[in-house]
């Protein structure tokens, strides 16, 4: 059974594959830099008492992270958990992508999953949108070149700058809007940040597919607040929650 771990700035993200590549669970916890390798480890192993698994049945393991202090801590637990150390998504593993950017090291690790898992399902030209505490949003063309992207505040970091900064402005959470036009404060505030950010990311698509004229350029978005917002885009956008987990495995597979 292969573990591949996610770390993003606000969750941790851990899917358990099988031989098959069938994902038994997928669980997220709180991101935090602060704590230590016993910490992590007994969480992990407290997930896998949740969904009646065993972490000794685990054959290797994966690590996706943008979250750097915390790197070393996740390694360390991993090792200790598993007896040996997981693979990490970064420079010297094999991707099968050509990345154009100018400074390389400098793609996150997770753009380089959802790449590689949105070119095993997609033909290119390829947008992918990944909706978390930052939007991102990566455009691949055809000889599976990584051509570069698009960095956003995220929909969560909107709501909270705009309550923290406009004093009447209550905190909200982000839910589906009840109409276009907002009749109070928070169906407005909703209405805006909703509709705001599929008409941006449609915009954003729209400019996009521009550069690849006589081009049919698939969309493809995951992340914890697609759902939400992919439903009021304009352009045709495949939602796949598992985008990121499915791009873990086949990096996994290209390296072993």
């Amino acid at each position: 059974m292969l573990l591949a771990i996610d770390v993003g700035n606000s969750n941790t993200s851990v899917g358990l594959f099988d031989k098959e590549k069938n994902l038994q669970f997928l669980a997220f916890l709180d991101t935090d830099s602060r704590k230590t390798a016993d910490q992590i480890s007994i969480d992990l192993m407290n997930l896998f008492a949740l969904y009646h698994y065993r972490y000794t049945d685990v054959t290797g393991a994966i690590l996706c992270s943008v979250v750097p202090p915390l790197n070393f801590m996740m390694e360390k637990a991993l090792t200790r958990l598993l007896g040996k150390p997981p693979m990490v998504v970064g420079p010297g593993v094999r991707t099968g992508l050509n990345i154009r950017l100018s400074v390389q090291t400098q793609v996150g690790a997770d753009i380089v999953a959802d790449a590689v898992s949105a070119l095993e399902k997609f033909q290119p030209p390829i947008i992918t949108i990944d909706m978390g505490t930052a939007t991102t949003v990566g455009i691949i063309s055809e000889g599976r070149n990584y051509e570069g992207g698009m960095l956003l505040p995220g929909v969560n970091v909107s709501l909270e700058a705009l309550s923290r900064r406009a004093a009447q402005l209550p905190a909200i959470s982000l839910q589906h809007p009840k109409t276009l036009i907002g009749k109070n404060t928070e169906d407005c505030m909703r209405s805006g940040i909703v509709y705001g950010t599929a008409g941006m990311l449609d915009g954003i698509i729209d400019r996009i597919r521009a550069e690849f004229p006589g081009k049919n350029v698939t969309v493809v978005a995951t992340g914890g607040n697609a759902p939400v917002i992919v439903r009021y885009c304009r352009n045709e956008i495949v939602y796949d929650k598992y985008l990121l987990m499915n791009g873990l495995w086949a990096i996994y597979q290209k390296n072993i």
